[in-house]
């Protein structure tokens, strides 16, 4: 599409827009209870995986309205939606039964060998272990792996809300800076592994070890600082697993060979659908599949996707402003207001930048992944998880943004001050 002042321009003023009212989702939520006659719409508005769409079909209308049908139908055309499909695909089957048990005796095992109490140790591997095998199973599948773990066996009613949203900041920041020891994990360094030529000996040695040590100190710390609640918990040990070990490998089958062809949707989701087809046959070895909490994650990324093609305008000579060092700065900030995703993607289209802004500005990016339920792909699949435990359901941005910062300050020492 060739690019119009006016429709740039109104692109931006929805995308604040969009952003303002991610910010006040909660108080949605609120008037819904207040105002009974009007609760379903503001039960809408209070969906914060429904903003970005609703503003992306907003964008698409005006477009409609002042360029004329073939070109807005033409935008929506020419958008990646690779990145939604994948999330939806991945937050399903990595949520079933047989893959979160398997993912329960894995951290199990591994609490085994910490001689300390259970439950600080199988939280501390919650946030530290899982972060980090996202690396190698998408950051997607981490989080989704992580939240439900999380909700069955730590976020109770005997748990603080000051506990709840420390622990969320910790997930978010360790989700988005824990998948970056492999070039096909996190999705701002999948924009631009291939352009940049990133092989995974090139993210370990540049950005691996500074994650997996940044990753461990958060973990370390807001288990050192919440000893006490975790005290009030009791881990579920499930030890009577009915599921058979044959159907577990055909899920991990599964799982491997979406992450595999992660690039290419026409084959993801052919697996996908002999996924349902499988689940279907064996239904006595599955939980409900979380279809609706991956759809609403999809059209959330979706409408991301929508809303942000058009951003590149403000945001490419922001960013070209900035020396290497100002730059990783100012991409954590900016991953808070948009997608970190679509902020390499614009870096890896400008020729000529020195090897030393190129990883300023991607470890900017994920550095500032967990700020914000928008700066990370995998947030979205995080709150949808974990919202029921929260006042009125829902989680409030400000204090998601309050409580990542602390997190995203030991990121930022591990990724420029080592």
């Amino acid at each position: 599409m060739v690019p119009y002042t006016t429709i740039e321009l109104i692109g931006a003023s929805l995308f604040l827009i969009a952003i303002i009212h991610t910010f006040s989702t909660k108080y949605f939520e609120h008037l819904a209870h207040v105002h009974k006659r009007f609760s379903g719409i503001l039960h809408l508005l209070g969906e914060v995986e429904v903003v970005f769409g609703f503003w992306a079909m907003v964008l698409v209308l005006f477009i409609f309205g002042i360029e004329g049908g073939d070109i807005a139908v033409n935008y929506v055309d020419t958008r990646n939606f690779t990145e939604p499909m994948f999330v939806f695909v991945i937050m399903v089957i990595a949520g079933t039964r047989p893959i979160l048990e398997l993912s329960k005796k894995i951290v199990l095992l591994f609490s085994n060998f910490i001689p300390l109490n259970k439950e600080l140790v199988i939280y501390f591997l919650l946030l530290s272990f899982v972060p980090l095998l996202g690396s190698f199973i998408t950051e997607p599948a981490a989080m989704t792996l992580a939240a439900l773990l999380l909700s069955q066996n730590y976020f109770g009613s005997k748990v603080s809300s000051r506990f709840k949203y420390a622990t969320l900041g910790v997930l978010f920041v360790n989700i988005s800076i824990g998948g970056t020891l492999t070039p096909y994990a996190a999705p701002p360094i999948l924009m631009v592994s291939n352009t940049w030529n990133w092989d995974i000996w090139y993210m370990l040695a540049n950005f691996g070890w500074r994650a997996s040590i940044g990753v461990l100190a958060n973990a370390l710390i807001i288990t050192f600082l919440f000893k006490k609640d975790l005290a009030k918990i009791v881990f579920k040990d499930d030890a009577k697993s009915n599921v058979p070990p044959l159907v577990i490998l055909i899920h991990l089958f599964f799982l491997i060979n979406v992450v595999y062809f992660a690039h290419h949707p026409s084959v993801f989701m052919g697996i996908f659908l002999f996924f349902i087809g499988f689940t279907s046959a064996y239904k006595h070895y599955q939980n409900p599949l979380i279809i609706k909490e991956a759809l609403l994650v999809a059209f959330f990324l979706a409408g991301l996707v929508v809303l942000g093609g058009i951003q590149g305008w403000w945001i490419t000579p922001v960013l070209l402003s900035m020396d290497s060092s100002a730059v990783y700065y100012g991409a954590t900030a900016l991953t808070a207001l948009t997608d970190n995703a679509a902020l390499t993607y614009l870096g890896s289209l400008v020729d000529g930048l020195s090897d030393e802004f190129k990883l300023a500005l991607v470890s900017g990016a994920v550095t500032g992944g967990g700020l914000t339920v928008i700066a990370n792909a995998p947030n979205p699949a995080g709150i949808s998880i974990l919202r029921k435990h929260f006042s009125e359901k829902n989680i409030s941005p400000l204090g998601l943004l309050v409580a990542a910062i602390p997190p995203t300050l030991v990121a930022i020492i591990a990724f420029r001050f080592l």
